[in-house]
């Protein structure tokens, strides 16, 4: 069967294709009510449908929005891009994801393909860009929001949280149980030295801790961002002789895992060992203790994100406090901490 096309409906509804545009696109021009019924008649007879690659290459842009993450199977960044597509979805805009699986590669490969869609923007949860990502973003000039990391350049759009202050706010609110002192899994070697937020997490307990008084060396471990690794790091950790009596985590997702190695170890949490996550994940309430974190709005950073890289006018001329947005971190008490919460 031979495919439809805008002139067969202009033909069907007597009209031009020109008007057919008008009314599949909702403009720019008018289309007076009766001949707007013919077209849509027309349309549904011959079962047209538009051909939005098409539409995108006359346009330059489509209706989509390339997100990367690095590893969606990760609770925070699954959720962080459901909340991009809710907002997105609420700008009729919808949304392409790729994980670059912490690769500068696969980045590339992503930013590559989306870019090549027309997408109308791109958000980037990533460790860089690159420079090989930064080159292609601007051979493109394309939109571009980071989302979760600091920004290098003061040029750069960006939607972060305060996660020096989250940080610091979580291992001071474990001293004040009365621990000797508070250890932290950060990140691994690889992880940026600046505007990384495991980075910035460090950071914060490394300021909480000698704000009261407390060393610090000895008393930072590295560990993978997932459980599934965390879990391994946390058995030699929490079995050897200097067990920490607390111990903050860079994310959720890695105090999981830590969960899971105390308990296999017959360790009392909080009793013996208090624990305390980053990020808010949904599961974190669910855990056995539920866990103690540090939480933030993702709903209202996601419609941040995509209101950045939609509108041109503040992207090209807001003041950097417009560009670069900041939202406040919470402490989520829980169980997991001491408390009865």
């Amino acid at each position: 069967m031979a495919k439809v096309t805008r002139d067969d409906v202009a033909r069907l509804a007597g009209t031009s294709t020109a008007v057919v545009s008008y009314v599949i696109n909702n403009g720019p021009r008018p289309v007076a009510p009766a001949t707007r019924e013919r077209v849509l008649a027309a349309i549904k007879e011959l079962g047209y449908r538009p051909d939005r690659v098409a539409q995108a290459m006359a346009s330059r842009r489509t209706d989509l929005i390339g997100l990367i993450v690095p590893d969606a199977r990760q609770p925070f960044f699954a959720e962080m891009a459901h909340a991009v597509e809710q907002a997105a979805a609420d700008r009729g805009k919808m949304v392409l994801v790729g994980n670059s699986d912490y690769l500068d590669e696969r980045e590339v490969h992503y930013l590559r393909a989306f870019l090549g869609m027309r997408v109308s923007g791109l958000i980037l949860i990533s460790q860089g860009p690159s420079e090989r990502a930064a080159t292609e973003i601007e051979a493109w000039d394309a939109r571009v929001v980071l989302l979760h990391r600091r920004p290098e350049a003061i040029d750069d759009v960006a939607v972060v949280l305060d996660d020096v202050g989250g940080a610091q706010m979580v291992t001071r609110h474990l001293l004040e149980h009365g621990h000797e002192y508070v250890a932290c899994l950060g990140g691994v070697e690889s992880t940026p030295a600046y505007g990384d937020p495991v980075t910035d997490h460090v950071e914060g307990w490394r300021r909480a801790m000698r704000e009261a008084g407390r060393p610090i060396e000895g008393r930072l471990f590295q560990a993978p961002y997932n459980r599934y690794d965390t879990y391994r790091v946390a058995l030699d950790l929490l079995s050897g002789p200097d067990r920490p009596p607390a111990l903050v985590c860079a994310t959720d997702d890695q105090a999981i895992g830590v969960l899971r190695a105390a308990r296999e170890l017959g360790l009392d949490v909080p009793g013996e060992l208090a624990v305390a996550g980053f990020d808010d994940v949904k599961e974190a309430a669910l855990t056995d203790p539920p866990l103690t974190t540090v939480g933030s709005d993702r709903e209202a950073m996601a419609r941040a994100a995509v209101d950045l890289v939609l509108d041109d006018g503040l992207r090209l001329t807001g003041s950097r406090r417009e560009r670069v947005r900041q939202f406040p971190s919470g402490l989520v008490v829980r169980r997991s901490c001491g408390c009865d919460g």
